[in-house]
């Protein structure tokens, strides 16, 4: 029997059911009942296409994988920002030039906040953020993470914002130019 995996962890055998594991990674992975691509997959289908957790366990189900609505929902609570980690890591230095900036109204768990996003001209997501205050400081702020998950600059922005935002915008450009 081979005594380590491939990515060289240690495989242990249980003696009553003789059932073979690996030894822990100290991963949020551990102690899951499934491979770790199909939790990834089920995020995506969470994420991406906004299948409620019942529907996530059913169309597994059909896939030969067993788990409940709520194993799913776990999952989202303990993997999510895993996930959003890699997959702000796929994005970085693939947005385009022109961004398209939207400031929005929504509430959130009972609370009223703003949320901002960045698209590029091809329809790739600079970055969203959520903020409490509509401020030039959050403004800011979204600009930075933006900045740095496009590795430079826009060109230009484009925003549906009133003017004189868009105005304070423009005359505090600089900044952003000054971080290339």
């Amino acid at each position: 029997m081979q005594r380590t995996t491939n990515l060289g962890y240690a495989l242990f055998r249980c003696k009553n059911c003789r059932c073979t594991f690996n030894e822990p990674t100290d991963t949020p992975f551990n102690f899951i009942e499934v491979p770790t691509d199909i939790v990834f997959q089920a995020l995506l289908c969470r994420f991406r296409y906004k299948l409620s957790f019942r529907d996530i366990a059913e169309f597994f189900l059909l896939q030969g994988f067993e788990f409940t609505h709520e194993t799913a929902r776990n999952w989202e609570g303990r993997f999510a920002p895993t996930f959003a980690k890699e997959l702000r890591a796929k994005r970085k230095g693939k947005v385009g030039k022109i961004w398209f900036v939207d400031e929005t109204y929504i509430r959130v768990k009972g609370r009223w906040c703003y949320l901002y996003q960045g698209i590029d001209e091809d329809g790739n997501l600079a970055d969203v953020q959520l903020s409490e205050k509509r401020a030039m400081a959050a403004a800011k702020a979204f600009f930075a993470e933006a900045h740095e998950v496009a590795q430079q600059p826009p060109q230009r922005v484009v925003t549906d914002v009133w003017l004189r935002t868009q105005e304070q915008l423009t005359r505090n450009w600089e900044w952003m130019l000054s971080m290339k």
